[in-house]
């Protein structure tokens, strides 16, 4: 089955060229474009896509609002950042609005498709450059400890941030599936987490991903 996927970008030629590109790539569906995030938002109401592929940097409203938006009335619609702009407030931003992907324009196709694809599986990529600026930028693990996670809590936030499903982190850590369930539902009531986006996130800020 196609990713669905909805393009936000207010360059004209960047967003027409997406779409383009987007086509050309086995599994991925593109069905409408917006100009901006406002359009964005609006678009994945009528929609209901995958994925929504958005820009930071736009007029009307920005990626990061777009992403809030998104998250908060369609949680269904996981979101990944494409963007020129990659300095740790922007990252941070838009993985606190929710983005589960964050890539910038330099990415090739292949990187956007398999970015897409993860995101509709509900796994998160962050490009390689962003993740190592980010790690080195961070308060690194002990703050998690600060923060009040036990060591086995931290472990599970870093296996949510490499994008493990429950069932993954369960066979990593040779644990039940109730057992991951309790030391996520403990670690989200600690850091007051809504979702596994804003966790990947988290994790990123702690510098665990």
């Amino acid at each position: 089955m196609s990713v669905r996927v909805v393009v936000a970008d207010d360059q004209t030629v960047v967003r027409d060229g997406l779409v383009t590109l987007l086509k050309l790539l086995p599994g991925i569906d593109v069905i409408a474009a917006a100009s901006d995030g406002l359009e964005a938002v609006r678009l994945v109401g009528e929609h209901d896509p995958d994925v929504l592929l958005v820009d930071l940097r736009m007029p009307t409203m920005d990626g990061v609002e777009a992403t809030r938006r998104v998250r908060a009335d369609h949680p269904r619609t996981e979101v990944v950042v494409l963007t020129t702009y990659s300095d740790d407030d922007s990252v941070l931003s838009a993985l606190r609005a929710g983005a589960l992907g964050f890539l910038t324009k330099d990415a090739d196709a292949e990187s956007i498709g398999r970015a897409l694809q993860a995101a509709a599986g509900g796994q998160s990529i962050v490009d390689a450059d962003v993740q190592r600026r980010l790690v080195e930028g961070t308060t690194k693990r002990t703050e998690a400890t600060v923060s009040g996670l036990t060591p086995r809590e931290v472990e599970v936030l870093r296996l949510i941030a490499d994008g493990l499903s429950n069932t993954e982190i369960a066979r990593h850590l040779v644990v039940s599936e109730a057992t991951v369930k309790t030391h996520i539902n403990h670690l989200f009531a600690k850091a007051n987490l809504r979702d596994r986006a804003q966790a990947v996130a988290y994790a990123y800020r702690l510098g665990l991903a």
